[in-house]
């Protein structure tokens, strides 16, 4: 009897194999709810349209053997079913075991451990001192007068550290005492979802401190929209990026509130205003009375980044800085972030939504809800950039300084 295929997971990422005499399609999975990676051969990439949670085993084998010109592809089958299985790719037992384990971890845990050291940065506290000193030196120098926030990339630092620089190179030492407030690009997170957690971020440089305080209090007066404790805080790296640069200026024990801004996906597909979901704007509207009513006492940061364009993001085109169609988009991107510098956040949405967002703002939602909750801010470009991510993608980012 046909026993129906388990759908493969929709949240994974899929990537040309990047590994030489391995061609093929790499899956992995960004969630690390599995540690696997697997490559599948380019002959097989089209037996994953089978794993759709409609076809069957059989669909599957009549495929394979058409492939084949062979009766004998049970084994292969086989392989092929368990390997998905076995990496924790399907929506099956296997699967939901893994999620459930590792969401009951991080639930468990104290603290919130760097995932991203020795890959994206230095995992030793000196090496990683080094690092970060010697990208800041390049940093020029800047006004520090009335400046209540910043926005820093969230791209590979390697790749971004002159923007890095002109962002925290314009933080200076009156700022030690101040609770910064992190709204990270939530790049895994449900739509029009704010995910917090109490626990303090660890990198190698030692333990932040998050406000346990304020934490709870937007917890409580947040709404629907606010997951608490989101699993989506142990992978993400757009707000442990930020951690880093701000212990290494500030020392290990800074206070932190960190925030991470789902996308308004809504919005962007079916028009409105993403406050036009009463759970998003009941949260809107909780930051702004946190930002009037702590005053002085916070400092802004945002973790974010701007287009996203080339073929690892769906375009049918190679993207490559300095190349027509990236000129193009940074024209448009500085068009956006002239709407943010005004502080004219209906003007900014409305450039983010037209035609559905092409340029894949991966930080609309958290420079959204900065405008919402802190109206008074203008800004300030100081650096942007564009970053080939490999050799058929591009990323851009900037730099901001806000006053008010």
């Amino acid at each position: 009897m046909a026993e129906r295929l388990p759908r493969l997971r929709g949240n994974l990422e899929f990537m040309p194999s990047p590994v030489e005499g391995r061609p093929g399609l790499l899956i992995r999975d960004p969630f690390h709810y599995s540690d696997a990676t697997l490559i599948i051969p380019p002959a097989l990439v089209e037996a994953l349209q089978w794993f759709d949670g409609e076809h069957t085993d059989l669909d599957l084998r009549q495929y394979l053997v058409q492939l084949t010109g062979d009766l004998r592809v049970g084994d292969l089958q086989q392989h092929l079913v368990r390997s998905l299985s076995e990496a924790g790719f399907l929506e099956n037992e296997v699967f939901a075991a893994l999620q459930d384990e590792r969401h009951r971890a991080f639930a468990k845990a104290t603290r919130r451990e760097p995932s991203h050291a020795g890959s994206a940065y230095p995992g030793e506290p000196e090496a990683l001192r080094a690092t970060l000193q010697e990208w800041l030196a390049s940093a020029s120098p800047a006004r520090r007068d009335g400046l209540l926030g910043i926005a820093a990339p969230h791209v590979s630092p390697e790749g971004g550290r002159r923007c890095y620089a002109a962002a925290y190179g314009s933080l200076g030492p009156d700022l030690r005492e101040r609770v910064f407030v992190i709204l990270g690009t939530s790049h895994f997170g449900e739509p029009q979802r704010f995910g917090l957690t109490v626990k303090d971020y660890v990198t190698p440089l030692g333990d932040s401190h998050t406000e346990r305080g304020l934490v709870e209090w937007l917890l409580e007066q947040g709404g629907p929209t606010v997951k608490p404790e989101d699993y989506c805080h142990s992978i993400e790296h757009s707000i442990e990026f930020q951690v880093v640069f701000l212990q290494h200026l500030y020392g290990p024990g800074v206070r932190v509130l960190p925030v991470l801004c789902g996308p308004f996906a809504h919005s962007i597909q079916l028009g409105g205003r993403p406050e036009d979901d009463p759970g998003v704007q009941r949260f809107l509207e909780a930051l702004g009375e946190l930002a009037e009513g702590e005053g002085e006492r916070l400092f802004w940061v945002l973790g974010v980044d701007l287009a996203h364009m080339g073929r690892r993001y769906g375009d049918p085109f190679v993207a490559r800085v300095g190349t027509g169609e990236m000129r193009a988009v940074e024209e448009l991107d500085r068009r956006r972030v002239g709407r943010i510098l005004e502080a004219d956040p209906e003007g900014f949405w409305e450039a983010v939504r037209e035609d559905r967002d092409p340029l894949k703002w991966c930080g609309a939602s958290a420079f959204y809800a900065f405008l919402r909750a802190v109206p008074q801010a203008r800004g300030e470009l100081l650096s942007y950039e564009q970053w080939n991510i490999d050799e058929a993608s591009v990323v851009s980012f900037g730099a901001l300084a806000f006053r008010g």
